[in-house]
Parts: C-alpha cells; sequence; structure tokens
C-alpha cells in the first residue's frame, strides 16, 4: 500500500502529476470501459461453483473473462463501500466509514470519474451514487437513471456503470413472492437457525440474484448489438456481501467478499495481468479501494500517490499485496468499530466495543423475517452456539481459517498452533492504521469538532492534533478486559487528549461495574470534560454500573447532549445510543425525549434520519422523515 504523504505536500503535487499524467489520447488508444454492479450480492454465483444459483449469463462472462476468488469490498455496507470506491482511499482515513455521514474531501484530491473525464472519458453512472463525501464539483459527465455511454460524442471513449438493485437486502423480503429456488435445498450458513422463514429468505435471494444476472444479461446483450463488445473491458461486481444479516454490515468474509469478473477483449489483451486465462481464476487479494487506481492505469494515467490502493490491471500494475484491510463504523442509528484484515486464508478481526453485541437493533436490518426469528429464538433459549454468537457480546479477537471454516464459527485466537499468524495479522492491522492515518480512533462527533472546517483526513495526517500511536495504545489497552489495566485507564481519563481519554472511558465502560466502582471519582469528574464524547462515556457507564446516586448526574450530561439542534447530529446519535442502553434507568429522560426536536439543521439528512429512529425506539413516537439536504454538511459543535 502507498503511505500518503503529508497533507501540505500535496495541493502542487498534484496538480504536477495530473499536468503529466492525463495529456490527451486519440480514442483508439482508450478502451471503452463497462461496469455491471449490483447491490448486497456475495459470490453467490454459478461460475463461483454454487451449484444452488442459477446465473447464466455472468456465468458465460466469466467463461470468457477472470474470476477473482480474494476480492474484498473493504465495508460491509453500500455507502462507506462507494466511498472507497469513488475516492480509492479508505473512508478510515478520509473520516468517512461512518453510514451516509458526509465529509469533505482534501482540495487536492478528485473522485476518479473527474480524473477520467480530463482523459477524454465520457463518465455516466446509472445510477446510485451514495458516497459519504461531499462532490467536488462535476464528477460525472451524467449520474441519473437515463444514464448511457449512447448518449457520448461520436468517438469518445466512455466509462459507464449500470447497477442493479434488484439484488438489494429490501427485496429478500418483499411479500408475497413466489419462490423460483427450493427453499428445501437452500445452503444455509452455521450461524442461521434453520427454519422456514430463514430458508424462504435465502431462496427469495438466490431468485433475486438470477433476476440480476437476467439485467445484467441485458446490458451485455445491448453492448455486442452496438458492436462495442471487442473495444470494452467490462467489470462485474457486487457492492458488499448478501443482504442476510451478519453478511451485509459485518466485516467478516461473509460481509465483504464479493464476486468480481473481468473480461479484457483482445484488443486490449495488453492489459490485462500475466494470469489472465479466459474462463480463468486469480487468487490475487483484491479490494475497492483498488478499482479507482486500476481505472486509471487502464486509461494509461499513472495513479496518483495519494490513492491508497493499488492497480491490479493496466500499464501501471502494481505488485500484489499480502493483506486485504476492512472496516466496521457507524450502521445507521448504532455505533460500533471493528476492523479486519485478511490473507489468502485466515481473517483476524479485532472489536474495538466488544461489550456490545454484533446483532444491535437496527429498525432496517430488523424488517427481514430471518433478523426477526433469529432474535425470538436466541430469546426463547432454543439455539445453541454457533447461532447464537450474533446475539451476545464480542470477544476483543477473532481469527478464523477460510478453508476449513468458511462461515468463521470457530475463533482461533487461543489455538496454541494459530499464535504466529495471529502475530502476523494482528501486526497487519497495526501497521495499516498507523499507515492511513485512521481517523476512526476518534467518536465520530469528536472528530467533526477537532476538524472544524477542515476535511477530517487533514486532521488525521495531523500528527500533533493526532497522536495516533498514543490514541491506539490507549484503544488496544480499553478494549482487552484486562482487569488489571484500570489504573492505566484512569490515568487516561488525565490524559492532555481526548482521543486518549475517551477509551480510558470506553475501557472502564467495557469492563462493567468493578472498574467504574474503582473510577467512580475519576468518571465523575468526566462528566465535566471539555469533549461531549467522554461526557457521554461517563456518563453511560456511571448511569450503566454505578450505584444510584451515580445516576442523576449521569441523566443530567445525557440530558444536556440529547439534543441534535443543539449539539448535532453525532453527539445526539451516541447520547440517545447511551440513553437506550440504561433502560429503565433513563425513564426520568422519558419526557424530554418525547418532545425533542429530531432534526439538526447543518446535518445531512439521512443523520437526521438515524436520531428519529432512536427516538421511535425510545418513546414509540413514529419516525420522521429526514430533513431537506443542506448545500454543504457542517458539524455542530456540541455543547
Amino acid at each position: 500500500m502507498n503511505r500518503p504523504l503529508h497533507w501540505n505536500c500535496w495541493p502542487l503535487l498534484s496538480a504536477v502529476l495530473c499536468t503529466l499524467s492525463l495529456s490527451p489520447a486519440g480514442a483508439a488508444e482508450l478502451p471503452n470501459i463497462l461496469w455491471l454492479t449490483c447491490e448486497d450480492t456475495g459470490p453467490e454465483l454459478g461460475c463461483y461453483g454454487d451449484r444452488y444459483a442459477h446465473t447464466p449469463n455472468l456465468d458465460r462472462l466469466a467463461a470468457k473473462g477472470l474470476r477473482y476468488l480474494h476480492a474484498w469490498s473493504n465495508a460491509p455496507v453500500c455507502a462507506p463501500a462507494r466511498t472507497t470506491i469513488i475516492s480509492g482511499v479508505y473512508p478510515t482515513s478520509l473520516g468517512a466509514e461512518h453510514m451516509r455521514s458526509e465529509v469533505p474531501l482534501p482540495a487536492f484530491m478528485k473522485m476518479y470519474p473527474q480524473l477520467l473525464r480530463e482523459r477524454g472519458y465520457y463518465c455516466t453512472n446509472n445510477s446510485k451514487e451514495d458516497y459519504n463525501l461531499v462532490k467536488p464539483g462535476q464528477v460525472w459527465d451524467e449520474s441519473s437513471g437515463k444514464a448511457h455511454w449512447k448518449n457520448r460524442q461520436s468517438g469518445q471513449p466512455f466509462f459507464a456503470i449500470f447497477n442493479f438493485t434488484v439484488s438489494h437486502e429490501s427485496q429478500i423480503r418483499v411479500r408475497p413472492h413466489t419462490l423460483v429456488h427450493d427453499p428445501a435445498q437452500a445452503p444455509l450458513p452455521a450461524y442461521h437457525p434453520d427454519t422456514p422463514e430463514v430458508r424462504h429468505d435465502w431462496a427469495q435471494y438466490y431468485d433475486k440474484v438470477t433476476e440480476m444476472d437476467a439485467q445484467a444479461g441485458q446490458r451485455l446483450k445491448e453492448l455486442e448489438e452496438a458492436g462495442l463488445a471487442d473495444q470494452t473491458i467490462v467489470f462485474f461486481y457486487g457492492d458488499h456481501g448478501s443482504g442476510m444479516p451478519r453478511s451485509k454490515r459485518w466485516p467478516y468474509n461473509s460481509g465483504l467478499h464479493v464476486p468480481l469478473i473481468v473480461h479484457v477483449p483482445d484488443t486490449f489483451r495488453d492489459l490485462a495481468p500475466q494470469d489472465y486465462r479466459p474462463g480463468g481464476a486469480s487468487a490475487r487479494l483484491v479490494a475497492f479501494v483498488d478499482l479507482a487506481p486500476t481505472l486509471l492505469s487502464l486509461a494509461g494515467v499513472r495513479p496518483p500517490e495519494w490513492m491508497q490502493g493499488q492497480a491490479f490491471l493496466g500499464r501501471f500494475e502494481a505488485p500484489p499485496q499480502k493483506y486485504l484491510f476492512g472496516f466496521r463504523g457507524r450502521m445507521d442509528e448504532r455505533y460500533d468499530m471493528v476492523r479486519s484484515v485478511r490473507n489468502e486464508r485466515y481473517v483476524y478481526v479485532r472489536n474495538y466495543m466488544p461489550h456490545l453485541i454484533y446483532g444491535q437493533y437496527l429498525s432496517y436490518m430488523f424488517q427481514t423475517p430471518t433478523t426477526q426469528v433469529w432474535k425470538r429464538l436466541y430469546d426463547e433459549g432454543r439455539l445453541r452456539p454457533p447461532q447464537t454468537f450474533f446475539w451476545e457480546p464480542k470477544p476483543a479477537e477473532e481469527l478464523y481459517d477460510l478453508q476449513a471454516d468458511p462461515d468463521e464459527v470457530r475463533n482461533l485466537v487461543g489455538s496454541a498452533e494459530h499464535q504466529a499468524v495471529l502475530d502476523e495479522l494482528r501486526r497487519a492491522h497495526r501497521e495499516h492504521v498507523l499507515a492511513v492515518r485512521d481517523v476512526g480512533f476518534l467518536a465520530e462527533a469528536e472528530m467533526h469538532r477537532l476538524a472544524g472546517e477542515t476535511p477530517p483526513y487533514e486532521l488525521g495526517h495531523h500528527r500533533q492534533r493526532y497522536p495516533l500511536e498514543k490514541i491506539l495504545d490507549m484503544a488496544q489497552l480499553a478494549t482487552t478486559r484486562d482487569a488489571h489495566a484500570v489504573d492505566e485507564l484512569r490515568a487516561g481519563l488525565r490524559d492532555a487528549d481526548s482521543g486518549v481519554r475517551y477509551w480510558a472511558a470506553q475501557g472502564l465502560l467495557i469492563r462493567g461495574a468493578a472498574a467504574v466502582a474503582a473510577a467512580r471519582d475519576d468518571l465523575h469528574a468526566a462528566l465535566n470534560d471539555d469533549s461531549p464524547t467522554v461526557r457521554v462515556l461517563a456518563a453511560r457507564a456511571l448511569g450503566q454500573y454505578g450505584n444510584p446516586a451515580d445516576l442523576r448526574p449521569a441523566l443530567a450530561v445525557l440530558e444536556q447532549l440529547a439534543s441534535p439542534q443543539k449539539n448535532g447530529a453525532y453527539a445526539s446519535i451516541l447520547t440517545l445510543n447511551a440513553i437506550d442502553s440504561l433502560g429503565d434507568k433513563a425513564a426520568p429522560l422519558k419526557p424530554l425525549l418525547e418532545n425533542l426536536p429530531a432534526q439538526d439543521p447543518s446535518a445531512p439528512g439521512r443523520a437526521n434520519g438515524y436520531v428519529s429512529r432512536l427516538l421511535e425506539k425510545l418513546t414509540g413516537r413514529p419516525a420522521s422523515k429526514p430533513a431537506a439536504k443542506p448545500k454543504r454538511a457542517k458539524a455542530k459543535k456540541a455543547a
């Protein structure tokens, strides 16, 4: 992975690089590029060996193209996954990891269609965008349901996306639906219970994948009939794993592994990798962060150094990489923080909020029948491991052998014979966090508060303002559950850096009643911290695990920080999650919550929607529709 230079170096250097690399080229020298993409689809395709799948069109594409066996989406949900693609930068580096957030790019960065358009391409997107980034000017020639490569100038090379939504999570649960796939034959992962509801959802998912395959076939036929197939490089991929629970939203291989098929016609075979064979398969590790630099490489443009991915096709193909990296931040209305790493065989998962269960309540996810029946059976005590794991707190670390355990249910962290690979992937995780300057080690609200009007990327790359090494050390200490670390956590609450204090408070919360009792005076002092996020975590720890005398001051802090109008949507989401964790202890706040405004006028509209969902859960009041999106989203500083 290319290490990004300090951000101050880039505006001038970026301009020089663009001048050197974006010179005009004749259309005959440039391939057309067609992307066929789909929603919520893992490698459940016939060409990937799935005998239950029926995908004849994509199977034919694979028969003349190259299948990538180890392709990752980096994020297990759409908006941050698409953010990775459009930028060629990890959203954890941009401050854009959280679902449906919106942050600015540094001035020296562009989105890849802008660079392709400078190269002479006609760039269209049909039609989903869904980026967690403010667009830096005009990105596409056209982005709409009518966007099409046919609308380009005569002889102009094109880059075109057609995105198929028929396989989206929401379509799995549409009823009535007459099943085509036999639910009795549906392959169930070991973590799902075997019930009629689960079998129906899996069979319906495969039905929808077949419908998506037909749509892909129509676009491929259209290309053939236009006589452009021999001039066009075709990609097909899904935007993350299936829409079934514990695939979508989870950075296991089950949520990040996607199909990726690339067909390079003979005309441009010099742009294919050395291992390209029609009908072949590649074991190369590739990810969404690699797609933007790969496109530029195919267009004869050297990818800019600030892009963190690696080209795997074209004139500037990079050497294969040893690891892929995944992440999970806020998923809709619920906060979590997970990072994952895989090599060709093993996946390592680092849970930074292990006190939270995997299956936190998300109103959207709970509309799926599988989610509902799975949770009900757990509550009734009718499940056994590994079907229970999703509804229980997480270990700090997980390690899975994807060859022996493709469902990722046998954690090998305690296995003596796997300590070498565990240590290897731990090191890879830490080195990656430091290399990309992962700004996700700040709470979302705190990141915006400290960044102010500047892009979070710039905050993350300012080593004095963001002492990541020190923050990372405290985060890893906090999440180990080591009872002997309480004194270090108490000292961390007095650190000069708010990120360190945040993780110190998180570590006491993770350890529960004994740690909170030992640090009671420190936590009370933290109720007056300069950082709202530290105040929220101190209040949550005291409210959840303190004695009765601790509850009133804890609730007073949560009451103060609950309003999105006064404190911003992100601080409100964090506070409302803390209130929800207190259960009946938070009853005195119910009158406040019933009348609490649900809107932060300066936040992205969907962030406000998550405030509304939490208020619906806490009070039963109907969730309101998000407000109209402002021209430019600015984070409000919490009180």
